[in-house]
């Protein structure tokens, strides 16, 4: 019984973050480049007892009885399909329609560190940063960076924006002289190697991405130059890739779980119960 209660416990506490993961997808079904979430499951470990040697009975398992002590989140991965597009015909939204491509801005925490965050959400602005200097910013105040790494500004004067074909922002003047930015885009070859930050639709290196075994080159790649490919579309917000109606499935599955592994507890408390109770 104290196994039984052991094993449903570990579960519970890996079945809450499944429900968390699951809750987390269904508020951001609506956030603009919000890519899903999936918690998958692996067995914890176990005893093996080989009490069945002489068995010479042909299983498809072995031998013998194993004792496990529960299930617990093996990964946590990030669905990477491409959401919907939603066209708003504004000058400085843009969808990438290629799939691990992100956007680059810069994130600022609290104590003035400013690293390098990821995004799929492409709606820009333009906010003043000096006087006659304007800042390509995104929904959130972060600077955008350019293929340099550097932030994207330009004089105040400009009168509209234009993509080119390479995925570059041109901004045009009255004298006629455009200004030309590559934005920052990179293409992330092992996404679940990256860390969820705040704010839902931004991820980041991990700090320990060397004790993890892999470097910066491994698992993205910085676009840059004029022979880059990426897949961009000027005028249209990318939205969130969650699939409510799995999503709810998903919560009632881990809800059914949630609920056989409290009554798995109840049921050996009962039990425990009765054998305290002989005399």
């Amino acid at each position: 019984m104290l196994r039984t209660m052991v094993s449903a416990t570990n579960t519970l506490s890996q079945l809450q973050h499944q429900i968390d993961t699951i809750s987390t997808n269904i508020a951001n079904s609506n956030t603009t480049g919000y890519k899903a979430q999936q918690a998958n499951f692996t067995e914890m470990l176990y005893q093996q007892f080989n009490n069945d040697e002489l068995d010479r009975t042909v299983r498809d398992t072995p031998v013998g009885i194993r004792y496990g002590v529960g299930a617990q989140i093996g990964l946590i991965q990030s669905n990477q399909t491409q959401g919907s597009l939603q066209e708003t015909n504004r000058d400085l939204d843009f969808a990438l329609t290629t799939k691990n491509q992100y956007f680059n801005v810069l994130m600022q925490n609290e104590e003035g560190d400013v690293r390098t965050a990821y995004t799929r959400n492409g709606s820009f602005y333009v906010t003043q940063t000096e006087p006659g200097i304007l800042s390509l910013v995104n929904s959130d105040g972060y600077q955008v960076a350019g293929a340099n790494g550097q932030p994207i500004t330009f004089p105040d004067n400009v009168t509209g924006f234009t993509m080119d074909s390479d995925g570059s922002l041109v901004a045009s003047y009255e004298n006629g002289t455009p200004l030309k930015f590559q934005l920052g885009i990179s293409e992330l070859q092992k996404p679940n190697v990256m860390e969820k930050l705040q704010g839902g639709t931004y991820i980041g290196l991990p700090e320990n991405l060397d004790a993890l075994g892999f470097t910066q080159a491994q698992v993205l790649t910085d676009l840059q130059g004029a022979n880059r490919q990426v897949g961009i579309q000027k005028g249209a917000l990318e939205m969130s890739n969650v699939d409510v109606s799995k999503e709810m499935t998903n919560l009632i599955q881990a809800q059914r779980s949630y609920q056989f592994n409290t009554r798995a507890i109840t049921i050996a408390d009962q039990m425990l119960g009765l054998i305290n109770g002989i005399r």
